[in-house]
């Protein structure tokens, strides 16, 4: 498989879009002035009348607001904030999930997120044919599914379970599936949004043990969302604090703990 396939920017309006699996690049990813704006509607019938007229009233809000950062290849970045500093955001446009109002974004590598572990899976099917159809969508061969499959099922725990419609999982099931995939997969950027609680506590250690094996190749970048400041201090050598989408603080791991639990 190439290491470097070229992908041409992608414009949003005011907004850039970089994407590209070029490993060679000193830079992971980088915002450069990145805001995100939503609008809020007092209620869901006025979301949708908004579709058919603009004279429907809400309010906007920036989840990220001129936010700039550069993540080198082979960093490990956490970012800390409350609930609402636009953590997650920062995450889900890294990944794609949702895509930024102004600035630009660069992402250089493959990318896999240990986000919303248990969305995306087809509950009709069983869960090995979830792991085929996402080896599919990963651009992965027969050759190399047919090899990376058996550790993911391993890793998971799920036994004869494996071959059972999804529908019938537990949400924690669900998610370990989820995991046991994502982290799989050999990225070069590995984002993690509070998903190291996986299961019981057994498993929880094991998804932990997974994450610093992962990080001990240097090549693999790691950007890091969590509440838990001793986690982020275990997994990362440099900190980014938000509120209200802004950065607050940039610095070495310690600092940006310290700046974080004083604020």
């Amino acid at each position: 498989m190439s290491s470097k396939v070229q992908t041409p920017k992608i414009d949003y309006g005011d907004a850039n879009v970089i994407r590209d699996e070029d490993r060679t690049n000193p830079v992971a990813v980088r915002f450069d002035r990145v805001r995100k704006t939503y609008k809020l509607f007092k209620s869901d019938k006025q979301r949708l009348a908004a579709t058919f007229s603009r004279r429907i009233k809400y309010d906007l809000i920036n989840a990220s607001d001129d936010l700039t950062f550069t993540c080198k290849r082979g960093e490990a970045l956490a970012f800390l904030g409350d609930n609402g500093a636009g953590k997650s955001t920062a995450l889900k446009m890294i990944t794609g999930v949702c895509f930024p109002t102004s600035g630009t974004i660069e992402v250089h590598g493959r990318v896999s997120a240990l986000l919303e572990l248990s969305a995306g899976f087809d509950m009709r099917l069983s869960g090995m044919e979830n792991i085929r159809m996402r080896c599919q969508l990963w651009g992965l061969s027969e050759e190399e599914a047919e090899e990376l499959i058996p550790s993911i099922v391993e890793f998971s725990e799920l036994g004869k379970y494996i071959e059972q419609p999804m529908r019938t999982y537990s949400s924690g099931m669900r998610a370990r599936l989820g995991f046991a995939f994502a982290s799989s997969i050999k990225p070069d950027i590995l984002v993690v949004d509070e998903a190291l609680s996986v299961g019981d506590r057994k498993f929880s250690a094991k998804c932990r043990k997974r994450v610093s094996d992962i990080m001990k190749n240097e090549n693999v970048t790691v950007l890091f969302v969590t509440h838990s400041t001793s986690q982020a201090k275990e997994f990362c050598t440099r900190g980014i604090v938000l509120s209200h989408g802004k950065t607050m603080f940039e610095g070495p791991i310690e600092d940006a703990v310290a700046f974080y639990e004083n604020s």
